[in-house]
């Protein structure tokens, strides 16, 4: 028993302190101007054009959110992916995350740290922050499943961008227009 509770807590710390990396190398030394009064950023999402061309999984929703409402530009990309879950297991891992989300559509990415898991209405998923090659950009890749059914959420962060914006992006997945968007889309 005293065994298991180091472990946990052995686990627990090395979860922190991927995620105090993570907020380091998101951040990269630049701040995020202050929205509010209070300093808060509070995120503006407007939707967009899709910007991708064609491809076996067709267009999703994207977003925009500007630098004076997030702390730096911000552009999310949203669709869904019928049957393309593992049905048993859903997005298990940070190896499931890799397969399964879209960061392919923004260019070569590398982990920054370890994902982490999501809860986006009924559904549950990962959430994993990368570095984007070639830019000054970072990522967020979030992919949530129900049954055999999932969706794939990207962030493509600017410089200056805060890296506490994934709950923004959370929040802004688990609001009533995108889990009605959800539902449609993934016949929830």
């Amino acid at each position: 028993m005293r065994l298991t509770s180091k472990f946990i807590a052995l686990g627990a710390a090395t979860a922190l302190l991927c995620a105090a990396v993570a907020v380091w190398i998101l951040r990269s030394g630049e701040q995020a101007p202050a929205t509010a009064a209070s300093g808060e950023i509070r995120p503006v999402w407007t939707e967009t054009d899709w910007p991708f061309g064609a491809d076996p999984w067709g267009k999703g929703k994207a977003f925009r959110c500007k630098a004076a409402d997030c702390g730096g530009e911000v552009r999310l990309y949203v669709r869904a992916k019928l049957g393309f879950c593992n049905c048993a297991t859903g997005v298990a891992d940070d190896g499931d995350l890799d397969q399964m989300g879209d960061l392919a559509l923004i260019g070569k990415a590398t982990p920054i740290g370890a994902g982490r898991e999501i809860i986006v209405g009924p559904m549950r998923g990962r959430s994993r922050a990368y570095r984007v090659e070639g830019k000054r950009n970072a990522a967020l890749s979030l992919a949530f499943n129900q049954r055999c059914d999932m969706a794939a959420a990207t962030a493509l962060v600017g410089p200056g961008a805060p890296a506490s914006l994934e709950s923004a992006v959370l929040a802004f997945l688990n609001s009533d227009r995108m889990l009605k968007w959800a539902e449609i889309a993934l016949g929830l």
